[in-house]
């Protein structure tokens, strides 16, 4: 049986490392640098220069130096970051050099025997259609033996532009207390040397888990969202009596917020750090600035964010999963700027002037200046958590994940929509029959106080389902979430039976 070559999925190729078409190993890097310096030069973009990085998985090092050299035997100017270093690296470097590409060897938090090959292009932001499709014919017309030519590694200076940068997102005094860990990723040194500069010095870290560790030795999946990957990091949140804990997951592009309640320890979602962040960086602009400002968030994500933009008179955009969408959500818009974007994959983009797609340690800092603020007047994290439920309304959300055949559950559910979840009468949108790049392979179910969005995962043999319930705003935030929580349990059960296989 014939091996099915590898594809570029979310921006780039991502799978096991081992031999053959269908895995990463030196053979496909090599292959598709040589596509997207084909691709690059059929653009008339040949001699520019590109970025190559690295996060320290196992054969990371080695793949980006067959990039490096490879780029550099295509007549390109290539910039080999030193050392094994976060993914918002390499985007800062593209858009900050003005580059014409970049290339991370990651594969985020995969599980340890995967890797991977990230794209960006002009501006530092991810591909799309057709450029990956562009890269994959390309990749079917490859010679055997593809030419390299050795490449000199810059120096620290990009690392550090990107830190100094980072750090001037603070604008509140004061230092927080913060529990760290950086799940045996690439990120640790760097965010401890960026929240330092930023005036946080009070920082614990998870000494188990702060050094890169290609086996991710203490976690089952080195995924913040997994259940007891954060365990180590909300005890010793416990242990320093932090003010708030960050995970940053093994590439430190994305990051997870835990917070002290009156029940103890625990991490909020993606879609609360989203309202949080979204609303804090509105409250830091002009009524003008405002007016020209745009947030986004992905169409799996919480609708909060679009009633929160509403009031500062921003723009909100919805855009598809993932941040080579939301990082173009101002496209669109003439005259207005992108301010902010997430997903609720604990993604989050806070400084899209300087890098344009999700960064883990910009979120940090910004969260860390969240804290300090509201500290300064006397509230927490869970206070401001609940003051937006008290103005909004509650929303509560959750997902259910269904490993089965995905197109079959897909068809099923076009062919025989529901017409009601857990009693409450629901509408059906179906994506893909929108036109342009707004199509996609995903069901929209709306009640009164109900979303439901089903898609497909790109990567896996399973679907997924995002719930979201609302309620109007209330004076009594705690029974408004209390029944919201019934009504969420409810859902999700039917949301459950629903996407589960038949027959």
């Amino acid at each position: 049986m014939t091996a099915t070559p590898l594809t570029f999925g979310t921006a780039g190729l991502r799978g096991p490392m081992r031999e053959g078409l269908d895995a990463m190993n030196v053979t496909t890097v090599s292959r598709a640098t040589w596509a997207v310096a084909t691709v690059l030069k059929n653009r008339c973009l040949g001699g520019s220069t590109v970025v190559v990085g690295r996060d320290a998985r196992h054969h990371s090092d080695e793949f980006a130096i067959a990039t490096a050299e490879i780029f550099a035997a295509q007549g390109f100017s290539v910039v080999l970051l030193p050392h094994p270093a976060p993914t918002p690296v390499v985007a800062y470097a593209v858009r900050h050099l003005n580059a014409v590409a970049g290339v991370q060897i990651t594969a985020s938090h995969n599980p340890p025997a995967d890797n991977g090959y990230k794209v960006y292009f002009d501006g530092g932001i991810q591909i799309v259609p057709p450029t990956d499709r562009d890269i994959e014919t390309a990749m079917r017309q490859a010679p055997p033996d593809i030419a390299r030519q050795p490449v000199t590694p810059a120096d620290e200076t990009l690392v550090n532009q990107y830190a100094q940068q980072t750090a001037s997102l603070r604008t509140t005094a004061g230092d927080v207390r913060v529990a760290l860990t950086a799940m045996h990723g690439v990120g640790g040194a760097l965010a401890v040397d960026v929240l330092n500069r930023a005036g946080i010095t009070d920082i614990h870290t998870v000494a188990a888990q702060f050094d890169p560790d290609p086996d991710f030795a203490t976690v089952a999946f080195p995924n913040p969202e997994e259940p007891g990957a954060t365990d180590l990091l909300l005890a010793l949140a416990t242990e320093s009596d932090a003010e708030v804990a960050i995970a940053l997951d093994p590439d430190a592009d994305r990051c997870a917020v835990g917070i002290p309640t009156a029940q103890g320890w625990r991490m909020l979602s993606g879609n609360e750090t989203g309202w949080l962040l979204g609303d804090y960086l509105l409250s830091g602009l002009t009524p003008d600035q405002a007016r020209t400002a745009v947030v986004a968030s992905s169409l799996v994500s919480s609708q909060l964010l679009a009633k929160i933009a509403a009031r500062y008179g921003a723009h909100h955009v919805e855009t598809l999963t993932g941040f080579k969408w939301l990082a173009r959500a101002d496209n669109d818009i003439p005259g207005a700027t992108l301010r902010y974007a997430y997903e609720e994959a604990i993604g989050h983009c806070v400084d899209p002037a300087v890098v344009r797609d999700k960064d883990g340690i910009s979120a940090a800092v910004v969260v860390c200046d969240l804290v300090a603020a509201l500290r300064n007047r006397g509230h927490t994290v869970q206070d401001r958590l609940d003051a937006l439920a008290a103005r909004y309304g509650v929303h509560l959300t959750d997902a259910v994940s269904v490993h089965t055949d995905a197109d079959a559950v897909m068809s099923r559910l076009r062919a025989e929509p529901p017409t009601q979840i857990a009693g409450i009468a629901v509408s059906t949108e179906d994506l893909d029959e929108r036109r342009g790049q707004h199509r996609t392979d995903a069901l929209i179910f709306t009640g009164e106080g109900l979303r439901v969005a089903v898609r497909p995962s790109g990567t896996e043999p399973k679907v997924k389902g995002y719930i979201e319930i609302s309620k109007p705003p209330a004076s009594d935030v705690a029974t408004a979430r209390a029944e919201a929580s019934t009504a969420l349990h409810e859902v999700k059960a039917v949301v459950t039976h629903l996407l589960a296989p038949r027959g």
